[in-house]
């Protein structure tokens, strides 16, 4: 398993969809994700460690979690199935239960739980960036990326790759 690390949200123009964009840990691999503006905000909230004053889905979600006992122990973004991304919550190292991915990813923002794909899921949907880019610029390069791309350059064919609904 490949591990990602969220680079962040944005919105794609001129549609106003937003994406979540991972980057694979050690390489040059990007996952764009499309998602919905609640769960665009609940990401963003969580990496800009943003406190609201009543929990919202997520927050809720983590502290049912840790209330009855249990740890997050890995979010798995597992397959892209008719152009939907689908992902997997593991609780205590054994439980798996099926997760949309931008839910997976705010509580994994949340609980500070690794997030993980196979290589053959980057294989299919992940973009790949030059390895000789600056690594100390990459929120700037993927607003660049974002501002230079469109839903229709990840347009595959149901099954092939996709967005998550």
């Amino acid at each position: 398993m490949k591990v990602l690390d969220v680079l962040g949200v944005r919105v794609e123009m001129p549609t106003n969809h937003p994406i979540v964009l991972l980057r694979e840990r050690d390489g040059d691999r990007y996952l764009p994700i499309w998602i919905g503006a609640a769960e665009a905000t609940a990401i963003a909230y969580a990496q800009q460690g943003i406190e609201p004053p009543r929990p919202l889905t997520h927050d809720l979600m983590k502290n049912v979690i840790e209330g009855l006992g249990h740890r997050l122990t890995e979010v798995r973004i597992v397959e892209i199935k008719d152009g939907v991304f689908h992902a997997a919550l593991v609780f205590d190292g054994a439980v798996e239960i099926s997760s949309r991915s931008s839910d997976a990813i705010a509580l994994a923002l949340r609980t500070g739980t690794t997030i993980v794909t196979g290589e053959s899921l980057l294989e299919e949907a992940g973009v790949s960036m030059s390895a000789e880019e600056d690594k100390d610029d990459e929120v700037e390069r993927f607003k660049e990326f974002l501002d230079h791309v469109s839903a229709e350059d990840f347009e595959t064919k149901p099954g092939e790759g996709g967005t998550e609904a």
